[in-house]
Parts: structure tokens; sequence; C-alpha cells
């Protein structure tokens, strides 16, 4: 009788679990939860920068501007300055040996008003130290230093002349002298600009021209010197001297006082003396 229960109370179970399961199969299926999370909106864009250039130092008045006086700036569009240099190559290259007209404060926006172009007027003269003023003169390979004087180097000047044979004996007809010293070099042919580069550098090309800083008493003496005879220039080091060299001496300096040789020929030719009576001249020479 138990048993007979037990077997009953089985397939009852049986049958209610069989049933609840094909009530879940036959029972539609639910709706896919709605999505919470809906995708991620694109981050908004960076608002608009306006780029210039600025003074990367302090920069003085008279500056001859090079490529790392400047540094680019992004500021917002409204806040851009006007007549503000934009950080383009060719505005790049126009920068490059400009002259400040004024003082300029680290990061002070550069304004086209505020410096001169070498091709623009009045530039030389802008360069030039008070009261100083400016001369050429020829150069070839030799005499401008094989085309490696630049702008802003100090120079020394040497005149060299060859005196007449019925001036001067043998071994003084070739002299020499320092006709000036410490002088400052403002351009080479028509480059003012210092530390060129790129298209606007001296490589490979020989100066003609060098155009110096001088005093007016200076330029009169690099005019009468230059139709006298060949002027050469020197460059002097950037460290100042501390001692004088020995013989770096402003006197003249003859072809004897060079060449040995040349110094006993002239003693075995003897001193000459022109004299002069009435109208007819004649040298003596004695030995």
């Amino acid at each position: 009788m138990l048993l007979r229960i037990l077997v009953m109370l089985s397939l009852i179970i049986t049958a209610a679990g069989l049933g609840a399961a094909g009530m879940l199969m036959l029972a539609p299926s639910a709706p896919p939860p709605a999505a919470r999370v809906q995708a991620a909106a694109p981050p908004p864009p960076p608002p608009a920068r306006a780029r210039m250039l600025v003074a990367a130092r302090a920069l003085p008045a008279g500056t001859l501007l090079k490529e790392d006086d400047f540094t680019i700036r992004e500021v917002a569009p409204e806040n851009l300055p006007e007549g503000a240099v934009p950080p383009t190559d060719e505005a790049r290259a126009e920068l490059r040996g400009a002259m400040l007209r004024r003082f300029m404060e680290p990061g002070a926006p550069l304004d086209r008003a505020q410096y001169l172009r070498p091709r623009d007027r009045g530039f030389l003269a802008a360069v030039l130290a008070p009261g100083k003023r400016a001369i050429s003169i020829g150069v070839d390979v030799v005499t401008g230093t094989a085309g490696l004087i630049w702008p802003g180097d100090q120079v020394d000047l040497i005149l060299t002349q060859e005196l007449g044979a019925t001036d001067a004996p043998l071994a003084r007809r070739i002299v020499g002298e320092t006709m000036l010293t410490d002088v400052r070099v403002i351009a080479v042919d028509q480059q003012i600009t210092q530390g060129a580069s790129g298209a606007e550098a001296t490589v490979n090309r020989v100066a003609r021209t060098v155009t110096l800083e001088v005093t007016t008493a200076q330029a009169e003496r690099v005019a009468v010197g230059s139709r006298l005879g060949r002027v050469a220039l020197t460059v002097r080091a950037i460290e100042p001297e501390r001692a004088p060299v020995a013989g770096d001496t402003s006197s003249s300096l003859f072809g004897a006082d060079v060449s040995p040789a040349l110094a006993r020929a002239g003693l075995s030719q003897g001193l000459s003396m022109r004299v002069i009576q009435g109208d007819e001249s004649k040298n003596v020479v004695f030995r």
C-alpha cells in the first residue's frame, strides 16, 4: 500500500514538472532589455587657435634678428594682435637679418612696424652707431680673407703700396702699414644679416665689396688709401687682446724689413740722392 502511494506521488510530481516545463517553452520570449548605455558622443572639436611669432628672449633695440631670436605662440583668434607675424617660411626669411626699432620683452609679439628689413629705406643708416659713417672698399679672394669675413666681424686695414724707382731705393720701394684697426664690418656685398643661413649664405661665393663702420676721419683715410695702393683686411679675434703682440706696431714696414736679401741688395746699391740744379736734376748714388 505504501509503495503504491509513493509511486503515485512520484508520477504526480513528474507530471507537474513536465507541465511547468511545457508552459515555459510555450510562453512568449520576453523582449530584450532596453539599452541603457548609448554610444559615446564624439568629443567637441578643440577651440580654434591662431599662431604668431614672438620674441624668444629680451631683445634690445638695434638687434639684427636671427632664427633663434623668435619662437611660436598660440592664442585665441580674438586675441591675435593686429599686424602679428605668422610663423610661415616667408615671414621667417623676412625676419632673418631684420633690425629691431625698439626694445622687446620676452614673449612680446613681433609686429611688422617694429623692425626694418635690409631692403627697406634707411636700414643701413639705422644700423650705424651714432656719429658713424659707412664706406665700402673693393676686395678679392685674397684681400677679403677668402670670403670668410661676415657682417659683425672686427677687422684691421693694411695698406700696401709700391713707391717709384726715383722716389726710393729698391729696399724701400714696397711699404706696408696698418691704416685702421678694430673696424666693424656692417655688410658684405649687399648682405647685412648676421647668422644668415640657407639661400642667404655666401658659401662658395667670393665677396666683391665690404662695407665698414667708421668715423669721418677714418672714412677719409680709407678713401685715400684705396687710391694709394692695395688695401687688405685682417680679422681680429673675438676676445680682446690682453697684451700687445711683439712686432704689432702701426709703423711702416718696408721690403727690406721683410726680406734680408732685399736689404743686402739695397746696401750694395748704396744710398741715392736727387740733386736739382736749376732746370736740371740727377740722381747721385753714394757707395
